[in-house]
């Protein structure tokens, strides 16, 4: 025997294998010696370890991987402990992959894996067997051998003759192996016996694992037993209400003692289903009339028949469409958004002409708490129709839209075609809330079914999975809502017309509240003798304790001092007096926030910029500092790829800029950008040109106007690009006090559809590139040397 190889003994015949063996991983699969089995190998890797052996000695080592998942393995992947088997006999398909034929020939441990080229290739060392003899040895042998014949007599996937083959092996060892490989466990618990050289541990261990299956064997035949008592009942049951039927109907009985049948008749022919409808459910009544009352299946059928008749097919609400009634509602319910009601009245206004939705489905987006959903419910009060809503928020299965087949247990319609059963009328108001926060997974994907519902050259003949007839939705009003056009699919927004709902104002938040949330706070609460609040209540609520472009917060907060009132009236005091603006921190205590001040004294490397977020605009104070270093720059702030990578241009572009500093500064300097409240991650490309500002700033020593806020992409010419949410950042930039606003010209016309209270209060420079924005922006009056920072 020679360092390259080895010798064992198989039936009394020594046969020689190599050390060194190509391998081959196996996902679920453990081999053991003397165990005869197919395999198919279908990765690249496998198949050259495979013919590599055939080349050689036809000889490869298996072993099974830690995780059957992993499509590459490293050594650190597999089990220590594998099988040298041998290839008898090899079939290759027309998909490239190969059937093998295999016998396990040794245990062997794997001393090392490498990289073989195209394949992996180990180097192994036996594994010699620790054989032992005496009575405890025979008695474990004995009954495995009883255990064994019980387990094939009960286990329906091993045939016969696997029994003889393992009762006619002589060595108990060799025994021991076959039965490991026919036990049905997973794989490691079979790595788990393989790994044992003791024989004796290794009886033991198949002993207990027999005894397992057995019992969970014995527990599935009862089963069976039962489950098979069970249905010859419920033929016999069939069988004798069938006999009862025929009886009674020979004697003259009726056949349908409760009219059930009848009763269902009658229904079918009065009703004002479509005739495919009318032909289906003839279907399943004589169905139900041939079934056994007490069938399971006939509770299905009834309950089909119930929902395809309890839908409105022809019902309609009749419309009252009065374009100064409509306007005299939203103007009660909603205060401003005038675009908007401007919108809704053309819409209806077509609809009145026409009597068709002229394929348009609304979609309202905007931040929390604007009024998306409330503004569909005065739609449909205005229009004298029914309104439904239904929430998408977090729907992830397609059958929440489309309903589920009634093969399955507990089926029914989908959301849509419940909605509709529920409102009673084929011509509602229909409400899908948050479309945006739809998601998907392995059920399917709800913004495609979505596709058929809102699809008016579709959604005539939408098909439900549970009625499987067409049912038409094109009389239906489907209005969407939204906080974030970004995450709906392209195909489902190419579908709606978007309607843009930008968060309110100072002054709109306080007519809200005088007008609409404190009286019905005041009634909900029930202090509606009470005094109330003064008007300066409403404004120091919106400064200091709410920021939000919605008023939900608003309504909060007043809320609260509702509450606190009533206490005081329920303890026997009198009604305090009305709320003020110093009284405020008395009930909401200390304000939370505090107005950003724009008198503050330019600074060196210090500029406001702009974000967006689903919630409305926000002020981002964009900060940059010399610190010593090498050269590189720093950020912070929780940002992300985008926006570092604008930092990064903004860098190059203010280095081009300022070729006045001289290379040996930026060696022995490294500038730090920060974004404050590194909490919130932030991301998107239009800070860009206030990170260019506040670096260009730094460089030459002079400050930037703290008035003046800024929005837009930078190039690495310094050109500036547009960006979105423009409404929302000017809104922001608004209430934060800010005097100028720089935006890209190519904003021009957002910048137009801006109210007219924003364009009086800010100064909009319009703006191409960075020349521009610096000679807004920096303030050389203000002090500075002009050397960098």
């Amino acid at each position: 025997m020679s360092a390259n190889n080895f010798v064992v003994f198989r039936e009394g015949e020594e046969v020689r294998l190599p050390r060194s063996l190509p391998l081959l991983p196996l996902r679920d699969v453990v081999v053991f010696p003397y165990m005869v089995t197919p395999l198919l190998v279908g990765r690249e890797r496998s198949v050259a370890a495979v013919e590599t052996a055939m080349e050689r000695d036809k000889y490869l080592c298996v072993v099974a991987q830690r995780d059957p998942e992993t499509e590459e393995p490293a050594a650190g992947e597999l089990h220590t402990v594998g099988s040298i088997i041998k290839v008898l006999q090899i079939i290759r398909t027309p998909d490239d992959t190969l059937k093998i034929l295999v016998e396990g020939v040794a245990r062997v441990r794997l001393e090392e894996v490498i990289d073989g080229g195209g394949f992996l290739e180990t180097t192994v060392s036996p594994i010699a067997e620790e054989l032992s003899a005496g009575p405890r040895i025979e008695a474990l042998s004995r009954s495995i051998k009883e255990r064994f014949k019980e387990y094939v007599r009960l286990n329906k996937r091993l045939p016969d003759e696997v029994l003889l083959s393992v009762l006619n092996l002589d060595e108990i060892g060799k025994m021991a192996d076959s039965i490991s490989a026919y036990i049905l466990g997973r794989v490691p618990l079979k790595q788990e016996l393989l790994e044992e050289p003791n024989l004796e541990n290794r009886l033991t261990r198949i002993n207990q694992v027999l005894a397992s299956e057995l019992e969970i064997l014995e527990i599935e035949q009862r089963i069976d037993t039962e489950v098979q008592t069970q249905v010859h009942r419920n033929q016999r049951e069939f069988y004798l209400n069938e006999q009862l039927r025929a009886i009674r109907k020979e004697l003259g009985y009726p056949g349908d003692e409760d009219g059930e049948i009848e009763d269902y008749a009658t229904r079918i022919e009065d009703s004002d289903m479509s005739p495919e409808a009318v032909e289906v459910s003839k279907r399943e009544l004589n169905r139900l009339d041939r079934m056994s009352p007490m069938s399971p299946e006939a509770t299905v059928v009834r309950n089909y028949l119930d929902n395809l008749l309890a839908l409105p097919w022809k019902k309609k609400s009749r419309d009252r469409i009065d374009t100064a009634r409509v306007q005299e509602r939203l103007d009660a319910d909603h205060y401003g958004l005038d675009r908007v009601k401007e919108r809704i009245l053309e819409y209806l206004a077509v609809y009145k002409l026409t009597r068709t939705m002229q394929g348009t489905i609304l979609c309202l987006v905007g931040p929390p708490g604007v009024g998306k959903t409330s503004l569909g419910r005065s739609i449909a009060a205005s229009m004298g129709r029914k309104f439904v809503r239904i929430s998408l928020g977090g729907v992830r299965d397609e059958a929440e839209i489309r309903g589920h087949r009634r093969t399955y247990i507990g089926s029914k319609p989908g959301r849509v075609i419940e909605s509709l059963r529920k409102a009673g009328t084929r011509n509602p108001v229909f409400l899908l809330d948050e479309i945006d926060k739809m998601g998907s997974d392995y059920r399917g994907d709800p913004a495609a079914a979505l596709l058929e519902v809102l699809d008016p050259e579709q959604n005539s003949t939408f098909s439900d999975h549970y009625l499987e007839v067409e049912f038409d939705l094109s009389q239906v009003m489907f209005i969407t809502t939204a906080n974030s056009l970004h995450s709906i699919p392209a195909a489902l927004e190419d579908r709606m017309e978007i309607i843009r709902l930008p968060g309110y104002l100072d002054h709109e938040k306080f007519a809200i509240a005088e007008r609409f949330l404190a009286p019905r706070q005041m009634k909900r609460n029930g202090v509606q003798d009470w005094d109330g609040f003064h008007p300066s209540a409403f404004q120091a609520i919106i400064d200091g304790y709410t920021r939000e472009a919605g008023v939900r917060s608003l309504e909060r907060e007043i809320g609260r001092i509702c509450r606190k009132v009533a206490k005081v009236r329920v303890g026997g005091k009198s009604f305090p007096a009305a709320v003020g603006a110093r009284s405020v921190p008395k009930y909401l205590g200390v304000p939370k926030y505090r107005r950003r001040s724009v008198d503050r004294e330019p600074e060196v490397g210090v500029v406001v910029g702009l974000a967006w977020t689903t919630a409305g605009g926000e002020i981002l104070e964009i900060e940059v500092a010399r610190v010593p270093g090498a050269g590189k720059m720093s950020i912070t702030g929780n940002l992300k790829d985008v926006m570092k990578e604008s930092a990064e241009t903004a860098l190059s572009f203010a280095r081009g800029l300022c070729s006045e500093v001289s290379e040996e500064w930026f060696k022995e300097n490294q500038i730090h950008l920060h974004v404050p409240e590194g909490a919130i991650p932030k991301d998107g490309p239009s800070a860009g040109i206030s990170m260019a500002t506040a670096i260009v700033s730094l460089l030459r020593g002079v400050p930037v106007r703290s008035e003046v806020a800024m929005t837009g992409e930078v190039t690495l010419r310094g050109k500036v690009l547009p960006i979105g949410g423009l409404p929302e950042k000017a809104v922001a930039a608004m209430r934060a006090g800010m005097r100028h606003l720089v935006i890209p010209r190519d904003n021009e016309k957002d910048f137009l559809e801006l109210p007219a209270i924003i364009r009086r209060k800010l100064t909009v420079h319009l703006v191409e590139n960075m020349n521009e924005v610096l000679e807004i922006a920096l303030a050389p009056e203000a002090g500075g040397d002009g050397t960098p920072a």
